[in-house]
């Protein structure tokens, strides 16, 4: 009996000292994104603390597990930047004390106003996925799902010169679409400013996490826990080449219009479209924003990294300060080039935990060479000029640049089309499933 419950005790001892380790990192994640002004990059939790009881089922569920802890007897979002939105927290909640919310006090976010079948304001215009606010595989292709069911109930008949369906993007919604509608025998096209699947190697994660499976029309059930953008790229060409899915790229959408007949005329950089519903799934990157600097023009400039290894033993200049760019600037590194990492601000505030830890290796190890507190002012064949913060001009040999600084938001192109956006600054927001 003496020999079991010291056994007990040694075990509890052994608990209570991990318990106190993970406060103790869990107060030291919180003062670091409080002292580097770190913020939510999209759909977020907010606790509400007169609520909480700090039963901790929040922080359990998370699949980042380091999102939110508990402190002091309540649960507090302790790095922002990890949250990825998927909103488990608020359904793990034993007392409703989480809201998820988007945007915050210093940075909104636009959204398109939807009806409750993903419908804008625009009769036959409909929005689904990341530019409707929900980014993540399992709430991008579960709203797009829940609005081609919809739309089927009532498929618009036939008229001759247009397509019954349009849906732009393949990414995670577009290609649920693609396949509710194919299923369901519709006249549609699929199109993507990308090459096919190409949308995958923009996510800024540098692997993917997917809270739930999806069971997609004509391919089943989809399960991804974790896996690597690379892999998800080829599940995404695996259920395109078995269901016969179809997509036009690189065709870049410019314009919709609907006629006074109720079809769209969709302005594209091949040529016009008309169909009689659109389905905008294109999320919320746009076009990639560009640098504006002389130079950015040199086919030696791109804005994604497709291939590591192609850029083995050469000068590689990456631009950005977000967890895309110090991604791109860590696979460069481990594939042999030499990279160089420039950053307009002194520190990295906006990226995730794990992405700074695997940098700083990358750097201690000689794999990166940081260029913080700079900006590119121009772009030769060979080099390239970055300017400090005291004014000085450097010139760095260069072989490649490669640009992450986010896309241009689409805001213009859907008040152009006619659709309502609203902007929120910390409001509530609903999750996918509604």
């Amino acid at each position: 009996m003496g020999l079991g419950l010291l056994a007990i005790g040694a075990a509890t001892a052994v608990s209570l000292l991990a318990g106190l380790r993970a406060a103790g990192r869990a107060r030291e994640d919180l003062a670091a994104a409080t002292s580097s002004g770190a913020l939510p990059p999209s759909l977020h939790p907010v606790i509400h603390e007169g609520k909480c009881i700090g039963s901790g089922s929040c922080a359990e569920v998370c699949p980042e597990y380091d999102v939110l802890a508990v402190i002091d007897g309540k649960a507090q979002v302790v790095n922002p930047t990890s949250c990825i939105g998927h909103g488990e927290c608020l359904r793990a909640c034993p007392v409703d004390a989480i809201t998820l919310v988007l945007g915050n006090h210093k940075r909104g976010v636009d959204i398109p106003l939807v009806k409750g079948n993903f419908e804008t304001n625009v009769p036959g215009l409909y929005v689904v996925g990341e530019l409707g606010g929900m980014g993540l595989i399992y709430n991008a292709m579960t709203q797009a799902l829940q609005c081609m069911e919809e739309l089927t109930k009532a498929p618009p008949p036939p008229v001759d010169g247009a397509h019954q369906v349009l849906i732009v993007g393949a990414g995670p919604a577009g290609i649920a679409a693609s396949l509710a509608a194919k299923e369901a025998g519709l006249d549609f096209v699929t199109v993507d400013q990308e090459s096919a699947g190409g949308t995958v190697l923009q996510f800024p994660r540098h692997k993917i996490v997917m809270t739930k499976p999806v069971t997609l029309p004509l391919y089943g059930r989809m399960v991804v826990t974790e896996v690597r953008k690379e892999a998800l790229l080829e599940r995404w060409m695996d259920i395109m080449e078995q269901t016969g899915l179809e997509v036009r790229s690189p065709v870049k959408v410019e314009s919709v219009n609907r006629g006074e007949d109720g079809v769209f005329t969709v302005g594209t950089s091949t040529g016009d479209l008309r169909a009689q519903r659109v389905v905008l799934a294109m999320g919320r990157r746009g076009s990639p924003r560009k640098l504006g600097v002389p130079g950015e023009d040199k086919s030696k400039v791109t804005y994604r990294l497709v291939d590591p290894a192609f850029y083995g033993d050469h000068d590689v200049l990456v631009v950005g300060g977000g967890d895309s760019a110090v991604e791109a600037a860590i696979a460069l590194g481990d594939h042999g080039a030499r990279t160089k990492l420039s950053y307009r601000k002194d520190s990295f505030g906006r990226i995730k935990k794990k992405n700074q830890q695997r940098l700083d290796a990358a750097v201690q190890a000689g794999q990166v060479t940081l260029e913080l507190g700079t900006n590119v002012v121009a772009i030769h064949d060979s080099t390239v000029e970055l300017k400090g913060g005291d004014g000085e001009v450097r010139s760095l040999a260069n072989d490649y640049v490669l640009v992450f600084a986010g896309g241009v938001l689409p805001t213009k192109f859907l008040k152009a089309a006619g659709v309502t956006i609203e902007t929120y600054r910390g409001e509530a927001y609903a999750p996918a499933n509604r």
